[in-house]
């Protein structure tokens, strides 16, 4: 079934993803419990922006099958932007202001560039604590991704992230760790991307209530989840929906860094990305960096050829969780609306509480 996009400008980018663009169609569906409406937070620098959108779209069409999702973007605008990011956000995104003020059935909010030494001095710590609080009492459950993972349990729990000695950046073997409904008919073990410069431990995470669901031996964990009210919150600190060269750009746009002297790091090559034939090359490209360092040499980049034999590994098992993510979401929408027998009267689970929120306010 179709993602659908709810952007009134039809020169997104989207909707021409699909043959004859079917998958991308503005959203008309005026019946909520037709599908399964879901909030994108896009936080990324603005070079990731659309490709971002693009990855969670295809994840999220693979994911489907007989269930159909409308897709809202928003954004929050105390992130930096660039002239260019700034009116990209302004055709095709709303605001903070816009999503606080309804419900949905499940949002991700996606990473960014850190850019402070601590997360509560980013300059859109203020909004992205408000939306933590509003998805505890106005989704199902909401996803969260890489720096979003640690400012969300930092807010909720305390639970401090930790400066890594260098980078975590590669393709890493997944363990499951437990039962979940999120972990049904994934494989027992499987790979993900992780992409980097800080983690949150597990002993820290399971001393506050979390339920680690993935961890790697090289990675540590990876997924974990916990209730926070009425949402189920979803943790991933690796990127199951990076396509197959995104490791591949991220890379090569850090050794551009480093030898415009941006960076005073040289990245290290992604692990278990790379075939032995691209990893030698890869090596003595990295040693004539550090040689010879001057911002000419990324020029010679070898990424036509690095892009040839990639392979996609981790896509399977990534589809199989966010399907696993949207049956939950469905599920759970359809319970807490099984009518309720109250005075004589039937109503609805989800009207239930509705009532009571407004016998709250009066």
């Amino acid at each position: 079934m179709p993602v659908l996009v709810d952007i009134d400008a039809y020169d997104h980018h989207l909707f021409s993803r699909a043959p004859s663009g079917s998958a991308a169609v503005k959203a008309s569906l005026e019946n909520r419990a037709e599908c399964l409406d879901i909030g994108l937070i896009n936080n990324m620098p603005d070079a990731a922006l659309m490709s971002t959108e693009r990855q969670l779209f295809d994840l999220l069409g693979a994911a489907t099958e007989r269930l159909v999702v409308r897709l809202h973007f928003y954004t929050m605008g105390t992130t930096p932007r660039s002239e260019w990011g700034r009116d990209y956000v302004r055709r095709y995104y709303r605001g903070t202001d816009d999503l606080l003020n309804r419900s949905l059935d499940g949002v991700i909010v996606t990473g960014a560039e850190p850019r402070a030494a601590s997360l509560t001095e980013e300059p859109y710590w203020t909004t992205f604590v408000q939306i933590i609080d509003w998805a505890r009492e106005n989704t199902v459950s909401s996803v969260y991704s890489c720096l979003a993972v640690h400012g969300a349990v930092l807010h909720m729990d305390g639970v401090q992230r930790h400066k890594l000695p260098a980078k975590c950046i590669g393709v890493f073997a997944q363990t499951k760790t437990r039962d979940h409904p999120l972990m049904h008919d994934v494989p027992a073990t499987f790979r993900t991307p992780h992409a980097r410069w800080n983690e949150v431990q597990e002993r820290a995470l399971e001393s506050c209530g979390y339920s680690v669901l993935t961890r790697s031996a090289a990675a540590g964990v990876d997924c974990f989840v916990k209730q926070q009210k009425k949402s189920l919150f979803v943790y991933f600190q690796g990127h199951p929906e990076y396509d197959t060269q995104s490791l591949l750009g991220e890379y090569r746009r850090d050794m551009g860094r480093f030898l415009r002297g941006e960076n005073e790091v040289c990245p290290t090559i992604p692990r278990g990305y790379f075939g032995t034939k691209a990893e030698e090359i890869l090596t003595t490209f990295r040693r004539k960096a550090l040689s010879d360092r001057c911002p000419e040499f990324i020029a010679d980049f070898p990424v036509d050829y690095l892009a040839r034999n990639l392979r996609n590994v981790w896509h399977r098992p990534a589809r199989r969780i966010y399907r696993n993510w949207l049956l939950y979401m469905a599920s759970q929408r359809a319970t807490r609306s099984r009518p309720l027998a109250l005075n004589g009267r039937s109503r609805t689970r989800q009207d239930a509480d509705l009532g009571g929120q407004r016998l709250d306010r009066v």
